[in-house]
C-alpha cells in the first residue's frame, strides 16, 4: 500500500506542476500590442525633446506626432481586442491542463498495471543468488523428472531390430557380470528411445568396470539421464557429471551439460562462462559445439553478456582452412610419429601466420591449446603472453584468450 501512496503522490505532484506551468504561460504572456503601445508613447516623448533641442522643425514634429498617434490608436485597439478575447483561451488552458493531469495519472498507472508487477518484491543480486541456490537444492529428483517428461516423438523402429534388442536384453540378464553386454545394451536401448533403460545399463557397465570406465563413459550416462528427464539435469545427473569432470575436466560432453545445469538452476553467468570456454577449446566438429552455439546467445542475454561473433562461426576462420579429404586420408595411413609431425607442421603454419599477419582471438586460443596438447607448455605460455598484449584493449577478446589458457592449465588460480 505504501508503494501506491508514494507513486500516486509523485505522479500527482508532477501533474500539478504541468498544470500550473500551462496556466502561468497563459496568464503572464504579454500581448505584442502592449509592447508596441509603450514604444510609441516613448517615441512621442522623444519628439518633444528633439524639438526642444532644435534638432527638428515644428512642422516635422507635428507630422511625426500625427503618425505616432495613429499607431498608438491602432495598438490600443488591438490590446482591447486581445483583452476581450482572453477569457476563452484561459478556459481552454484550464481544460488542457486538467487533461494533461488525467492523462499522466491514468497513463502512468495503466502502463504499470500492464507491464509492471504490483506487489513484487525487490530482487537484489544476493537475493537472486540465494534463490538460485535454493532452486538447485530443491529441484525434483531423477524419478520425478522422468515421470513428468514429455516422451520424444521417435519413428517406429524396425520389428527385426526390436527383436534383436530383446534378445540382447535376455543375454544381458543371463550374464549380469558381463560389462560388455551392458555397454551394448545401453547403446541399443538409447537407439530405441528407451533412455531410462539405457542409462541404467550404462551405470551397470561402469560398476562392472572399476578403474576402466572413462570420463566419456560417465558423460554418456549423464547424457542419457538428461534425455530420460526431458532435457533437465537432476541432482543424480549432477553427481555423474562430477565423476566425469573429476576424471577429465576438459570433457566436452560433461562441460556442456554442466553449463546446461547451471542455466537451469538460475546461474546463466556461470553457464555462459563454461560454454564460452568449451567453444574455445573445441574441436570444431565435436557434437557439443553445435549444441552450445545454438543456445549460447540466449544464455549470454540472460547473463548480461555478449558473445564474440567469431565463436558462432561455423566455418573455419579465413586463412586457417581445415584439412582436406586427401590430407585426412594421408594422415590415416601415417605412423604415429608421422602424424605427430604433420600436426606440428600445421601448428607451425598457424603460429607463423599469426605472428606475421595477426588473427582473431579464437585463432590465438586454438594455438595455445594445440601447443599445450603437443607438450610445448613453455611456448604456449609465451604465445599466451603475446596474445594478452595484442588484445589488451579488447576485454571480450582477452576473455577468450584467458579461457583457452585456463582450459590448457596455464592459469591455475
Amino acid at each position: 500500500m505504501t508503494f501506491w501512496i508514494v507513486t500516486a503522490l509523485i505522479t500527482l505532484s508532477i501533474s500539478v506542476l504541468f498544470f500550473l506551468v500551462i496556466l502561468r504561460a497563459r496568464s503572464t504572456g504579454e500581448p505584442a500590442a502592449a509592447y508596441d503601445l509603450r514604444l510609441y508613447r516613448q517615441q512621442l516623448k522623444e519628439v518633444d525633446r528633439d524639438l526642444a533641442r532644435g534638432v527638428i522643425q515644428e512642422s516635422d514634429a507635428e507630422r511625426i506626432r500625427t503618425e505616432v498617434s495613429r499607431r498608438i490608436l491602432a495598438a490600443d485597439a488591438a490590446l482591447k481586442k486581445h483583452s476581450e478575447g482572453s477569457a476563452q483561451p484561459r478556459v481552454l488552458s484550464i481544460v488542457a491542463g486538467g487533461g494533461v493531469c488525467v492523462l499522466m495519472l491514468g497513463g502512468a498507472f495503466g502502463l504499470y498495471l500492464s507491464l509492471g508487477a504490483p506487489g513484487y518484491g525487490d530482487l537484489g543480486l544476493d537475493y537472486r543468488l540465494a534463490l538460485a541456490a535454493e532452486h538447485a537444492a530443491n529441484r525434483p529428483d531423477q524419478a520425478q523428472m522422468e515421470a513428468e517428461a514429455v516422451p520424444f516423438d521417435l519413428p517406429a523402429p524396425d520389428a527385426a531390430y526390436v527383436e534383436l534388442v530383446e534378445r540382447l536384453r535376455e543375454a544381458a540378464a543371463s550374464r549380469p557380470t558381463d560389462s560388455r553386454g551392458q555397454g551394448l545394451l545401453a547403446l541399443h536401448e538409447a537407439r530405441l528411445g528407451n533412455f531410462t533403460k539405457a542409462y541404467q545399463a550404462k551405470a551397470k557397465y561402469i560398476d562392472l568396470s572399476p578403474g576402466v570406465a572413462t570420463a566419456e563413459d560417465y558423460a554418456e550416462q549423464a547424457e542419457l539421464m538428461v534425455l530420460a528427464a526431458g532435457g533437465l539435469v537432476s541432482p543424480e545427473t549432477e553427481e555423474v557429471l562430477k565423476q566425469a569432470l573429476t576424471l577429465d575436466p576438459r570433457n566436452g560432453t560433461a562441460r556442456y551439460y554442466w553449463g546446461l545445469m547451471m542455466g537451469q538452476n538460475g546461474r546463466p553467468d556461470i553457464a555462459f562462462g563454461i560454454w564460452r570456454d568449451t567453444l574455445v577449446a573445441g574441436p570444431a566438429g565435436a557434437p557439443w559445439i553445435e549444441a552450445i552455439r545454438a543456445q549460447i546467445t540466449d544464455m549470454a542475454f540472460r547473463a548480461g553478456q555478449e558473445v564474440d561473433p567469431a565463436l558462432l562461426s561455423v566455418q573455419p576462420p579465413s586463412g586457417q582452412p581445415g584439412p582436406t579429404q586427401e590430407q585426412m586420408q594421408a594422415a590415416s595411413e601415417m605412423s604415429p610419429e608421422e602424424q605427430q609431425e604433420m600436426i606440428r607442421g600445421m601448428v607451425e603454419g598457424l603460429s607463423d601466420r599469426l605472428a606475421n599477419e595477426g588473427g582473431t582471438a579464437p585463432e590465438w586460443a586454438r594455438l595455445i591449446s594445440a601447443l599445450t596438447v603437443l607438450g610445448d607448455v613453455e611456448r604456449a605460455n609465451r604465445i599466451y603472453a603475446e596474445a594478452q598484449s595484442r588484445f589488451a584493449d579488447a576485454p571480450e577478446q582477452a576473455a577468450i584468450i584467458d579461457a583457452a589458457a585456463r582450459q590448457a592449465g596455464l592459469i591455475t588460480e
